[in-house]
């Protein structure tokens, strides 16, 4: 054992090593800390939901469709983000994703009514989506070689600020109101974009290097997804996109509702919950990189359906613990997957195919805050879990049975 994991962080170090190296390191960095608030500040909302239900009188089933809206939001602008990924530079998208997060944290703190918080909330939601596919193509020109392990540091880096966001606007809002628990958030972002601006180099793509037109981009792309690899993977992508809109959504809320857990513990479990993931993802990312996608997801998916099937009949707070963790190891699906899709489409239409692929899967997984809402409303909660945990078990047998790639 002893073995097995000193050559696991040896791995480990020499990854990070080599992508550090010819100044690509910086670049990284820029990268991954906005991408850590901007996660954080998302998955800050579902610990402030009891607070907003109290304020604004929402039901849980009102309070699902808030929190589906963020998530539309974020299903809609992945195309459009991955269409200016493609023509235009990164940095520029990336910071314009950063500044229009932090101005619609503005309207969420200010809004006067559960209207005007619906509307800012959804255009969080499109700003946020502005900014993953120009991660994803900025990195998989920066490391072409180690994409994987790229994307899987940028994502634990985006679990730590799940981590530390989450607990940490939990505190404020308890201690003064749920509105300090996302402004907090503001200037951090403008601290982000900056280094974005100065930082990110601007010469990797621009409009005129695009020499294809736009409909010559949308065929080649749809013909891209009509490969049967790509139909499949799609349809997988759905399914967990809908299982992680739900479970994430209402997980804090449960927590209280049936645990009976503080507020305060159970944003402290949600963040520990990402925190793991921290550890899982770049894991998760070497795998992809050695063994490709098919094992890599089976084995980061066999914990959350176990997790979720005990979730319902544990009720010692050292036993949620335990439940929670094993839930978390779904947390390397993104390290697996992103990367996967990204290597399926050419380079010169990859920010597009990312964008196209992403907002359908999230469109549609966007339903599950509020159907998962309406199943909790009817006093189903723990029924809901173990539903989610019969889809993992779908999408794991799905993975199992997919057609050999083009490319892996």
């Amino acid at each position: 054992m002893s073995i097995t994991l000193t050559s696991l962080l040896e791995s480990g170090r020499k990854e990070v090593t080599a992508l550090q190296q010819e100044g690509r390191g910086k670049i990284l960095i820029v990268v991954a800390f906005p991408w850590a608030l901007l996660l954080g500040s998302r998955m800050a909302l579902p610990v402030l939901l009891p607070y907003i239900q109290a304020e604004f009188g929402l039901s849980l089933s009102i309070v699902g469709l808030l929190v589906s809206l963020l998530w539309l939001g974020g299903a809609i602008g992945q195309l459009p983000g991955g269409i200016l990924a493609d023509r235009y530079q990164e940095g520029l998208i990336l910071t314009l994703s950063v500044g229009l997060v932090a101005l619609a944290l503005i309207a969420v703190i200010l809004a006067p009514n559960a209207a005007g918080l619906f509307i800012a909330v959804t255009l969080w939601g499109f700003a946020t989506s502005l900014y993953p596919i120009a991660r994803i193509t900025i990195l998989s020109e920066t490391y072409p070689d180690r994409l994987g392990s790229a994307l899987g540091l940028t994502m634990a880096t985006g679990d730590l600020g799940q981590t530390l966001v989450p607990p940490i606007a939990g505190a404020l809002a308890a201690v003064f109101v749920w509105q300090a628990g996302l402004g907090f958030i503001i200037p951090l972002l403008a601290i982000g974009g900056l280094g974005i601006w100065s930082i990110v180099p601007r010469s990797t793509q621009t409009a005129s290097s695009t020499e294809t037109s736009s409909l010559d981009t949308a065929r080649y792309v749809l013909k891209e997804l009509r490969r049967s690899i790509m139909i499949f993977v799609s349809f997988i992508l759905v399914l967990f996109f809908f299982f992680w809109q739900a479970f994430t959504s209402f997980f804090p809320t449960y927590l209280v509702v049936e645990k009976g857990v503080s507020t305060t513990m159970a944003s402290l479990l949600f963040g520990m919950f990402f925190a793991a993931g921290a550890v899982v993802k770049p894991i998760a990312g070497m795998a992809y990189d050695r063994i490709g996608m098919r094992w890599a997801l089976i084995i980061v998916l066999l914990g959350p359906v176990g997790g979720l099937l005990l979730l319902p009949i544990v009720e010692r707070l050292e036993l949620i613990v335990i439940v929670t963790l094993a839930i978390s190891t779904m947390l390397g699906n993104g390290a697996v997957t992103q990367s996967f899709v990204a290597e399926q489409f050419p380079a010169e239409i990859q920010g597009t195919g990312l964008g196209a692929v992403r907002t359908m899967a999230a469109m549609i997984g966007s339903t599950g805050p509020v159907l998962f809402g309406i199943v909790a409303d009817r006093g189903f909660f723990n029924e809901g879990y173990v539903a989610l945990a019969v889809l993992l078990m779908i999408v794991i047998l799905l993975t199992y049975r997919m057609p050999h790639p083009r490319r892996e």
